[in-house]
């Protein structure tokens, strides 16, 4: 019988890696064509792989909390001839066919029932050991910087051997030649960390971290200013669909990019890329982590025609079942902390981007009116754009926060 093999699939720009979740089949089980074989997280979101023909469950090769990279063969489908040729799938040669399943593979916990799956189709109960095991793993996203001359290079294959970066060593005060951290600096370090309550970071987790830590290899700066919030609370009172807070400084900075889209371009050598399209990012807190979904051409919608596409994204995104159309590629952020009651922060660019606006929370505000000549309660929220400063100034980004003060002082041309 033809052996189809179930590869790991390419989930969305720039993923290079998922970790499996659960087993959803297990060996012997029979399948059809594209049902969801595996449930995987990448740095994005929680997906399912699929299958590209029917047939039975032969071998699974991978285990769950196992990080396994694009193109790796998950499992083995035993299909019929007929089956292989109405799909057009391909079909394992014998010498692969026949290697053995990696040792982490042994066994797989189904969790349907909690059983511990063998290639054999015996099983075994579920113990109450955690299976994810992270230690020796790269990070889904390549962090590490190698430029620092202060690691000798029998601390840097250790740190490779045990997945630190050089972030993590960020308090470790080197006892070798002008600061340099040694190994022994390094093992008492670890050391002294090992007895610490510690729980494994989740892929999500990692991403963020690594994310953050390119992105401060820029040199990034923070401005803010004060929105009336008056005008958006009426507007949205009065609006039959209530749309989401987020979605009008969604809107508003689409338009401001729209006049001045060099304010969200990228540097690359010595040129300055200028964005092609409006295509935005809405940053979701979801559990240890924040995803963001992009919604594309932002500037040619208006609010009233975002909304179901903003409220579908959301949900998917605090779902962790995001569509790949809506992953990767937007040249900005909008994120909206003041829902968590903080007034003011910093927020921090993804790597792909140079611009992200934060939105605080709303609060009432002494103001001095000239017309009564004395200070009345004013609603308030402040605005914040961290930018890349390689690629605008200041007064730049100054002047796009009017033009954004201004559309949501006037959310009707929203």
């Amino acid at each position: 019988m033809p052996l189809v093999p179930i590869l790991m699939p390419q989930l969305g720009e720039s993923i290079a890696e998922a970790t499996i979740m659960r087993l959803l089949v297990a060996p012997g089980g029979e399948v059809s064509e594209d049902q969801e074989v595996f449930e995987v997280e990448t740095n994005k979101a929680v997906m399912g792989v699929t299958v590209a023909c029917g047939g039975i469950i032969k071998e699974i090769r991978v285990c769950e909390g196992e990080t396994v990279p694009v193109g790796a063969i998950m499992g083995i489908i035993e299909a019929t001839p007929e089956e292989v040729e109405r799909t057009g799938s391909a079909v394992l040669d014998a010498a692969t066919a026949a290697a053995p399943p990696t040792p982490a593979a042994t066994n797989h916990e189904n969790a349907a029932d909690g059983a511990h799956f063998r290639t054999d189709g015996e099983y075994r109960e579920s113990s109450a050991a955690a299976h994810i095991d992270t230690g020796g793993r790269g990070l889904p996203v390549p962090a590490p910087f190698r430029g620092a001359r202060y690691l000798s290079p029998r601390v840097r294959a250790r740190m490779d051997e045990l997945s630190i970066t050089e972030a993590d060593l960020a308090y470790v005060i080197g006892t070798g030649a002008n600061g340099r951290i040694t190994i022994e600096d390094f093992e008492n370090f670890m050391n002294y960390v090992d007895g610490w309550p510690s729980r494994p970071a989740s892929p999500m987790r990692r991403s963020v971290a690594g994310s953050m830590q390119r992105t401060w290899r820029r040199p990034i700066a923070s401005a803010g200013r004060p929105i009336y919030m008056a005008p958006i609370i009426l507007h949205r009172r009065n609006h039959p669909r209530k749309p989401g807070v987020t979605l009008y400084f969604l809107r508003a900075l689409a338009l401001a990019l729209a006049e001045a889209p060099e304010c969200a371009g990228y540097m690359v050598g010595g040129r300055i890329l200028t964005p092609r399209r409006i295509d935005l990012g809405v940053a979701v807190q979801v559990a240890d982590g924040v995803m963001v979904p992009v919604m594309r051409a932002v500037d040619e919608y208006t609010l009233d025609e975002l909304i179901d596409e903003y409220n579908k994204v959301v949900a998917q995104a605090r779902d962790r079942k995001l569509d790949p159309a809506y992953v990767g590629g937007g040249i900005a952020t909008v994120s909206n902390f003041g829902g968590f009651g903080l007034t003011f922060a910093s927020p921090m660019p993804l790597p792909s981007e140079s611009l992200i606006l934060g939105v605080g929370a709303v609060r009432k505000t002494p103001v001095w009116s000239d017309e009564v000549e004395c200070f009345i309660p004013v609603e308030q929220a402040e605005i914040v754009a961290s930018f890349d400063h390689r690629v605008v100034d200041g007064g730049d980004i100054g002047r796009l926060m009017q033009r954004i003060a201004y559309f949501l002082e006037h959310p009707e041309l929203l």
